[in-house]
């Protein structure tokens, strides 16, 4: 039964690729809607930091970057991929706005950061929350700028309620990474 599973049933890499761009994208677009809003901010919880980390941390910086820059134009172009079925250049110039532009950043940051072949969970763990705040960080300034709020309430309200919901889906992103890992590089590279 094992030697089933270590078979590669596609064998070009290219196409191998390429499928694991439109899934991740696929995944990104669909954790959207897995959404808790929270009554004192304009930002929801969702699962998307789950998957964006994942996208760069399992596929490189390079396809990362272009599965989330291909999960940004869907949104753009008019396809209702965002949260709440959000799409179109004024749902990015609105208050989560700055989080998507951010998955861009995170996942070039969790695909740079993770190059190494073997590292150990904790490091793993540090480099994804590295990404991880990054992302929020991104997403908290663009809060700033889109409410026209000072720092501070920005940060109380785009980054502090996220800590420890992000820190769950980075413990979790690097579980899935340290098991995928090996078996994403033979399949993919």
């Amino acid at each position: 039964m094992e030697l089933i599973f270590k078979r590669e049933l596609i064998s070009d890499k290219k196409l191998c690729r390429l499928l694991a761009v439109g899934a991740l994208v696929i995944l990104t677009a669909l954790s959207a809607f897995v959404r808790i809003p929270l009554p004192f901010t304009p930002v929801p919880l969702t699962l998307q930091t789950f998957f964006v980390l994942l996208s760069g941390a399992l596929l490189g910086r390079k396809l990362g970057v272009i599965t989330q820059a291909a999960y940004m134009f869907l949104g753009f172009s008019g396809q209702q991929v965002f949260t709440g079925y959000g799409s179109g250049s004024l749902y990015l110039l609105g208050p989560t706005g700055g989080y998507v532009a951010g998955f861009i950043l995170a996942a070039w940051i969790a695909g740079s950061l993770l190059v190494k072949e073997k590292l150990g969970w904790l490091s793993v763990f540090s480099r994804l929350l590295i990404a991880d705040c990054v992302l929020l960080f991104s997403g908290t300034l663009w809060l700033k700028i889109s409410l026209s709020i000072p720092l501070s309430r920005a940060f109380l309200l785009g980054f502090l309620p996220f800590i420890f919901g992000d820190i769950l889906k980075v413990a979790l992103a690097t579980a899935v990474y340290n098991k995928l890992r090996a078996r994403i590089k033979t399949v993919l590279y």
